[in-house]
C-alpha cells in the first residue's frame, strides 16, 4: 500500500509529465502567417491570385468587345430595308460549349453579354429567356384554368419564337516545358449568331489571348 505522501508524489509526477508534453507541443507547433483581411478589388484588373485560365478581367473584356461589335451590326440595329422588324434573340449558354482545359461557368460569359446588350439595345432587340420557358408555361396553365386572372394583354398568350440564337465554343492549346515546369495556354473563344430559320451564321466574333505561368492555380 502507498502512503499518502507517495500518492501525492505520484499525482505531482503525472501532472508534470502532461505539462511537459503540452508545452513541448506548443513550442514545436508551426507558426502560420497572419491571414489577409478580405477586401474589394477591381474585377477588370488582374489580381494577385491569378493563373492561366479565364478570369474576371477576361470575361469583362471579351463580353465588352462582343457587345460593341453586335451593336454596330446593321442586321440587328440598323436594317437597311423596311419593314424594320425587331429581331428576337436568344443569348444563353445552351449552345455555347466549353471544349477547353479551363474550368469556367459559361453562364458568366453569356449572362454578361445578354444583360449588357439588353441595356444598350433600348427596344431595338427583343431578348427571349428560353431557360424560363417552364416558368412561363406554368403561369399560362394557371391562367387557362382560371386559378389566376389574366394580365393586361388581351391577345391570346403565345411564346415568342427566336429569330437568332447565340452559339460558340471555348478552345485551348496547352504547352508545357518539362525541364522548367513552365506552361502556356492559348484561349480561343468563338461567338456566333445563327439564323434559326435558315441556319445561316449571320455574325461571328472571337476573343483570343495567351497566358504563361510557372504554376497554375485551382479554379472552382
Amino acid at each position: 500500500m502507498f502512503s499518502a505522501t507517495n500518492r501525492e508524489l505520484i499525482k505531482l509526477g503525472v501532472a508534470l509529465f502532461f505539462l511537459t508534453i503540452f508545452f513541448s507541443g506548443c513550442a514545436t507547433a508551426p507558426k502560420h502567417a497572419d491571414g489577409t483581411t478580405a477586401h474589394y478589388v477591381d474585377p477588370s484588373q488582374q489580381s494577385q491570385v491569378s493563373g492561366v485560365g479565364i478570369e474576371s478581367q477576361d470575361i469583362i473584356n471579351m463580353t465588352d468587345k462582343m457587345m460593341r461589335d453586335i451593336l454596330v451590326t446593321p442586321l440587328f440595329f440598323h436594317p437597311k430595308t423596311p419593314p424594320k422588324v425587331i429581331p428576337k434573340v436568344i443569348i444563353d449558354a445552351e449552345y455555347f460549349k466549353n471544349e477547353s482545359s479551363t474550368r469556367i461557368n459559361k453562364n458568366m460569359i453569356t449572362d454578361r453579354l445578354r444583360t449588357g446588350l439588353n441595356q444598350a439595345a433600348r427596344g431595338k432587340m427583343i431578348f427571349i429567356g428560353r431557360e424560363y420557358l417552364n416558368m412561363m408555361l406554368k403561369e399560362l396553365q394557371l391562367k387557362q384554368l382560371g386559378v389566376i386572372k389574366e394580365g393586361e394583354s388581351t391577345s391570346e398568350p403565345k411564346a415568342y419564337g427566336g429569330d437568332f440564337r447565340l452559339g460558340g465554343r471555348i478552345s485551348t492549346l496547352d504547352s508545357v516545358d518539362p525541364k522548367t515546369g513552365s506552361f502556356a495556354r492559348y484561349h480561343q473563344i468563338l461567338f456566333e449568331m445563327v439564323d434559326l430559320n435558315t441556319g445561316e451564321i449571320v455574325w461571328s466574333g472571337s476573343y483570343n489571348f495567351k497566358k504563361v505561368g510557372q504554376e497554375d492555380i485551382i479554379y472552382r
